[in-house]
């Protein structure tokens, strides 16, 4: 158990950072939380007006935090600038900002994508995020969470609304990891603690050695959305970048399979690195993936979604 901490946190109003919000007032912490929009008031949250531009938001924001836990990032940008200026100058921004308040505890929130800083542009600002916080003086940990979903996400959404169509479209094959947001918060947590190990890279998952084929995914997700079976096709890279330029076409800045996202998913494993795993003393899984497959379809359905 995490004693009480005072915590910083930017991306406090995307999918993973109001979970995080959600375990740290349970877990009876007070925070600070980086938004762009006015918020309602919630008990044990403080809203700081501001974004990862805006200097003087972040010094408001890290005033005084016991940890700083940087969630807030870019998965889609229309370009490489677009993503250096949201991973990259952003990290930096916070970085500087805690140094600058003497915070004692940085958690980083990066992605299995920074392994492979050519495949994607994305990757590659994961990547140079990454250097600014090992290159920091402060006490820090970075977590690369692999695919991550839950109620209230959109990113695996897609998936969830193919196979209650009865075909999931996959890119080629590979094999993946997956873990539960509220899983991925616990660990957030547990890192921001200041008896948590320093100077580590952890890539957290489910707990299950190996990873998901994404036909056993595909069947994990079947079964979610109460299907026996469901119609697999997997797609060839140059197929999956068709697609990607059609949807670029189609929906334009508010496509989600870019030609960055197509090299991304087209690579074959994104299988959490059993080297970089959570020290198991200091955390582990508690959601088992079926279960929390099925829990998360469920809420799509009453949300109406699905």
């Amino acid at each position: 158990m995490v004693a009480a901490l005072k915590l910083a946190i930017t991306g406090g109003t995307g999918f993973v950072g109001a979970r995080l919000l959600e375990a740290a007032i349970d877990g009876g912490h007070s925070v600070r939380a980086l938004t762009r929009r006015p918020q309602p008031n919630r008990d044990g949250v403080t809203w700081i007006d501001g974004a990862l531009d805006r200097p003087d938001c972040l010094d408001a924001l890290v005033k005084g935090a016991d940890a700083v836990i940087h969630v807030a990032g870019l998965v889609n940008a229309p370009d490489a600038a677009g993503f250096e200026a949201g991973n990259v100058i952003g990290t930096g921004a916070v970085v500087a900002a805690a140094e600058k308040a003497g915070t004692l505890r940085f958690v980083h929130v990066s992605s299995l994508a920074a392994r492979e800083p050519k495949l994607s542009l994305y990757g590659a600002s994961k990547s140079r995020s990454e250097a600014l916080v090992t290159g920091s003086p402060l006490s820090a940990a970075i977590v690369r969470p692999p695919a991550i979903y839950g109620p209230g996400d959109r990113e695996l959404f897609e998936m969830f609304r193919m196979a209650a169509r009865g075909l999931v479209l996959l890119p080629p094959p590979g094999r993946l990891s997956l873990l539960h947001a509220d899983d991925l918060a616990r660990l957030l947590l547990a890192l921001a603690s200041p008896t948590a190990p320093s100077g580590i890279t952890v890539e957290p998952d489910d707990g299950r050695p190996g990873g998901w084929t994404h036909r056993e995914f595909a069947d994990a997700l079947a079964a979610a959305v109460g299907r026996s079976k469901v119609g697999k096709l997997s797609m060839a890279r140059p197929v999956l970048a068709a697609a990607a330029r059609a949807d670029r076409l189609l929906r334009g800045a508010k496509a989600k399979l870019t030609p960055d996202r197509a090299a991304y998913f087209s690579h074959p494993d994104w299988v959490a690195d059993p080297e970089h795993a959570v020290p198991s003393d200091l955390w582990q899984p508690e959601i088992p993936t079926p279960q929390g497959l099925a829990d998360t379809a469920k809420w799509y359905r009453q949300a109406g979604w699905l």
